[in-house]
């Protein structure tokens, strides 16, 4: 059985008490402002993109520039995770990793609540990510952390090549990790949960647009954001370039209905293996979708449904768990797969 890594030094320092982001989980090493003395140390492909801060006068990059942000995810993925080598094709989510840590970090109190308030750790510990993507986020940031082993489905077999080659440059991440090609997207769990698996937890970032030109909207939204303190002949630059990054292909930020309608799915497709799931979990961006599916899973007869709430700075985002295992089921389930 492996063993969770131990937590290394955080790749930020503590900021002015005004800056530091005490919404994150109180486990998540990305607290206040990044440390780029020492990502630079970890990725030298970052320094050239470290820049003065006018205003503030601490180092910075500018996160509307793609390149600049793939490459301080490297940095931090090296220096905090011990991975080398990682990186993403051009056009795919570059996904902030804070963000998906307080994820994973918020799943496994969600797991360790029904564990007498321990986390289970180790390899024994199976965890189903739906929409692995290119980068391989959740399962790098869930075996570090806890040493848990994952399973990551996609539609979409460049995303899947991706993660090859970030496993080739990893080993411990290729023993830790087995992606499977989702043939039929009307599928989520189908062909990817055989008849003998059994899995602890299942995760999800659903796309939440329902169509192109919403995720287009979103997405210029964003890069707008980032370049409102910019002069407007450097914005009209930086524009076409940002939306690359923020773009995403269409499995990662859109499907015909939106978010809410993928999460429906897979409620009704996950209760073909009740069985076999201690908790399905997924996050929800949009609060006004957590009633209707509420709704839903009391009606495909869910035994218990969690809204776990996630604060990440200005931005605020939920998960939604369930259960169809009776309480008797839980605490064997606890006792004998956790020990």
């Amino acid at each position: 059985m492996s063993k969770p890594s131990k937590p290394r030094g955080a790749s930020r320092t503590t900021p002015p008490a005004a800056s530091i982001k005490a919404s994150l989980h109180p486990r998540n090493p990305h607290q206040g402002r990044y440390d780029f003395g020492r990502l630079q140390a970890a990725s030298s492909e970052l320094q050239p993109f470290v820049r003065i801060q006018a205003q503030s006068q601490q180092q910075t990059i500018d996160f509307a520039d793609p390149l600049a942000v793939k490459a301080l995810n490297r940095a931090i993925l090296a220096a905090d995770y011990g991975i080398q080598g990682w990186d993403i094709p051009e056009g795919y989510l570059c996904p902030p990793i804070p963000g998906r840590a307080d994820h994973i970090h918020h799943l496994a109190d969600l797991l360790a609540s029904c564990h007498k308030g321990k986390v289970p750790t180790g390899d024994q510990i199976r965890v189903l990510d739906i929409g692995v993507g290119a980068n391989a986020i959740y399962p790098i940031i869930g075996h570090h952390a806890y040493g848990w082993s994952f399973v990551g489905s996609d539609v979409d077999a460049d995303s899947l090549a991706s993660v090859a080659r970030i496993q080739a440059a990893n080993p411990s991440l290729s023993q830790a990790l087995v992606c499977g090609l989702q043939p039929d997207v009307s599928q989520i769990f189908g062909n990817i949960i055989q008849g003998g698996d059994i899995f602890d937890l299942t995760l999800c970032n659903p796309p939440f647009h329902a169509s192109a030109q919403e995720a287009a909207a979103g997405s210029l939204r964003k890069v707008r954001n980032l370049n409102s303190q910019k002069a407007r002949n450097e914005q009209r630059a930086n524009l076409d370039q940002a939306t690359l990054n923020f773009g995403g292909r269409q499995n990662e930020l859109w499907c015909e209905g939106g978010e809410l309608k993928f999460i429906l799915r897979m409620i009704h497709d996950s209760q073909r293996f009740a069985g076999q799931v201690f908790w399905f979990s997924t996050l929800v961006s949009k609060v006004e979708h957590v009633a209707p599916l509420r709704k839903a899973l009391i009606a495909a007869k869910a035994v218990e449904v969690r809204v776990i709430d996630m604060a990440q700075g200005q931005k605020t985002s939920r998960l939604v768990a369930w259960t169809f295992q009776p309480l008797a089921q839980q605490q064997a389930w606890s006792r004998f797969r956790w020990g």
